[in-house]
């Protein structure tokens, strides 16, 4: 694809607490390699957005993240990279990125893609990206859905309605919350309903004018940090905490402005250890064993489950099915893979006891 306004933005945030021990607050999961590529999550991210956009992409980050998302992305310029003084949610970051890029280039056309996802058959993904930067050129919101593959209870959901002219694009009949089992298997019997992957290309003056109407202090806030750089530290605590999906998304589909194109590409958002088993392979020789690092520390007899060994000492399991061990130089975690949403409640009981040392 070949368009000179369009720019990736990748907000990089969030301590990806349900996968603690490994993912901290100073090394969040953005900046590990989840997948034994070589290459961090970060770094994917860049690596397949390169092709679409070149060097326009724009990271915005927390200040304490700012030298290891500059030392992971060298080919990233340094007027590129955002440094939040605070987390105040995905619609101040991507609203900062767009009144930064509407102030360089009013045509400016912005993709909004985490940082901390994992995609497979990339040229599907880029594909879908482009046909999202065509929808978007008339004004519309466009998000791009993923195609389920189970009726999963921790995604959001998009109920997609009408064709919109010639291309793949859908109109978006409404967002829906994370459901129960019973009626996410509902949305699924339909076909018509796709998940929520928090990804949005946008013109980005028609962003921030749309968070005009619902939140005009937010939009105003942001276009003055973009116009004067030298007052964000004045005017960054004051904007409003709020997701881009409650902010812009889901009123603007209300009023018919935003377009869904359905991707069918394996997407994953790596939330937990138990998604993280779905990433990676079986260790060789031992089936149902699935290890993030080295095998070789493992010693594993009529035992399944997702193993993370990070020290130099030896793993052992014995007679256990589906368990989680993640081993880190200040802290093991040992769980059954199917509380692997519970983890942030340890996270939640450190903090309360004043532990940020182990967050």
């Amino acid at each position: 694809m070949s368009n000179e306004h369009f720019w990736a933005v990748i907000p990089a945030g969030g301590a990806g607490t349900r996968l603690w021990p490994l993912s901290r607050a100073g090394s969040p999961k953005f900046l590990h390699d989840l997948t034994g590529t070589g290459r961090s999550l970060l770094q994917s991210t860049w690596d397949r957005l390169e092709p679409l956009t070149g060097a326009q992409v724009l990271v915005v980050t927390g200040v304490a993240h700012v030298d290891a998302v500059a030392k992971q992305l060298p080919d990233l310029p340094a007027d590129q990279l955002l440094a939040e003084p605070s987390p105040r949610d995905s619609m101040a970051a991507i609203g900062w990125a767009a009144a930064v890029l509407e102030a360089r280039d009013p045509e400016a056309v912005l993709g909004s893609f985490a940082a901390d996802h994992v995609i497979g058959d990339e040229e599907e993904f880029r594909a879908c990206v482009t046909a999202a930067v065509a929808a978007a050129s008339d004004g519309h919101v466009v998000t791009i859905g993923i195609e389920p593959t189970h009726p999963a209870t921790g995604f959001g959901y998009i109920e997609m309605g009408d064709v919109l002219g010639d291309g793949p694009a859908r109109a978006v009949a409404q967002f829906v919350e994370k459901p129960d089992r019973q009626r996410a298997e509902g949305y699924l019997a339909t076909g018509r309903f796709r998940w929520n992957a928090g990804m949005f290309v946008v013109r980005a003056s028609v962003l921030l004018d749309l968070l005009a109407q619902w939140h005009p202090e937010l939009a105003a806030g942001l276009r003055a940090v973009a116009a004067d750089p030298s007052r964000l530290a004045e005017l960054w605590p004051g904007l409003e905490k709020i997701a881009i999906d409650h902010a812009v998304a889901e009123p603007a589909a209300a009023e018919g402005r935003v377009a869904v194109v359905p991707g069918g590409f394996r997407w994953d958002d790596v939330g937990d250890f138990a998604s993280l088993g779905t990433l990676l392979e079986d260790a060789h020789g031992l089936p149902g064993v699935r290890v993030l690092g080295d095998a070789d520390k493992l010693r594993v007899l009529d035992s399944t489950g997702v193993i993370v060994p990070g020290t130099d000492r030896v793993v052992a399991l014995v007679g256990i099915d589906d368990v989680v061990v993640v081993d880190t130089p200040d802290a093991v975690l040992v769980m059954s893979r199917e509380r692997a949403q519970d983890v942030k409640g340890i996270v939640d009981a450190l903090k309360a006891q004043g532990r940020t040392d182990l967050t």
